[in-house]
């Protein structure tokens, strides 16, 4: 994902597995699509990759916090 792009997915997107905040999403070709967690993302897509596009924010997981200012 490019830093200067803001992520598709908020923190309200959940995984359709196991209810974890969504990283990845798997827009079906045939419709629909999947959302889910980084843990089970590297679970499925493999599986999926002929069958969806895949936008995989996970990389997400690894940039630093910003810390809140109080005013």
């Amino acid at each position: 994902m490019n830093a200067a792009l803001a992520p598709t997915l908020s923190t309200a997107d959940r995984c359709d597995r196991c209810g974890a905040q969504a990283y990845v999403r798997a827009r079906l070709h045939a419709g629909g699509e999947l959302l889910f967690c980084a843990h089970h993302g590297r679970e499925h897509v493999p599986a999926l990759a002929d069958k969806a596009d895949i936008i995989d924010e996970s990389e997400r997981l690894h940039e630093p916090v910003t810390p809140a200012v109080d005013d």
